[in-house]
């Protein structure tokens, strides 16, 4: 999969792109990830990307010219992928829709900075806004290495082992958390590990573990389990 990036702080993703599982991913040539400077795109003497907003209001707002034209410009240089523009008034970032990014060949992700884009960036480029979740970030940076992460462990030979994906929260036919995980030491603070675990019998754990996600679930996210079960947790 071949990933880009467009951001004003290209040097934000240096240190995030080279290490541990992503590092090796692009190593591997399962992944490349591109980051360009949305800045080389601006035009004038002082190539200004942002500009006060119009009725006035607090803040800067993102000009349409250098982000337009640096989206045109990178979407070129390779067969088209998928856009993204990573802003809070996007659809909600879950893992059917980090499962249907992972599908994608090429994804294009663009990095919103201070009160955000002017409007005739989505109009004209017609992107899929998508958010992190419901808080403020300074910038779209950390969004983007959020929706890289989440991608990246999907594609096939990323992690070692491919049985993880599967297992982990959110993952699977039902949404369900993880069950709790345990290694050595057997004891530790007279917290010992469950017994079941140490049988060898893996039809047994299969079963502890699949009861553990149930339980684990409804006391902590009753949403994903149903109205129901919702309910019921309220009533406790």
């Amino acid at each position: 999969m071949r990933i880009d990036v467009l951001t004003l702080f290209p040097e934000i993703f240096s240190g995030y792109v080279g290490q541990s599982v992503l590092k090796r991913a692009i190593v591997a040539g399962l992944v490349g990830v591109h980051v360009h400077n949305i800045r080389d795109w601006a035009q004038g003497k002082h190539r200004q990307v942002d500009d006060r907003p119009f009725g006035g209001g607090p803040g800067m707002v993102l000009r349409p010219e250098p982000v337009v034209d640096s989206v045109e410009a990178v979407q070129a240089a390779d067969e088209p992928g998928h856009l993204i523009l990573l802003t809070p008034q996007g659809r909600r970032l879950d893992q059917r829709v980090v499962e249907e990014l992972a599908e994608k060949k090429r994804l294009v992700m663009v990095c919103g900075r201070y009160e955000g884009f002017d409007h005739r960036v989505i109009e004209l480029l017609q992107p899929d806004e998508i958010s992190i979740g419901d808080y403020i970030l300074g910038g779209g940076e950390v969004a983007a290495m959020v929706v890289i992460d989440a991608v990246a462990r999907l594609i096939p030979g990323v992690l070692g082992d491919e049985e993880s994906n599967k297992q982990d929260s959110f993952s699977g036919e039902r949404p369900l958390l993880e069950f709790p995980q345990y290694t050595r030491p057997r004891e530790y603070r007279g917290l010992k590990v469950p017994d079941v675990l140490m049988t060898g019998n893996h039809p047994d754990i299969a079963r502890w573990r699949e009861q553990q996600q149930v339980e684990r679930t409804r006391e902590r996210r009753a949403d994903l389990l149903g109205d129901d079960a919702a309910e019921r947790r309220s009533d406790v």
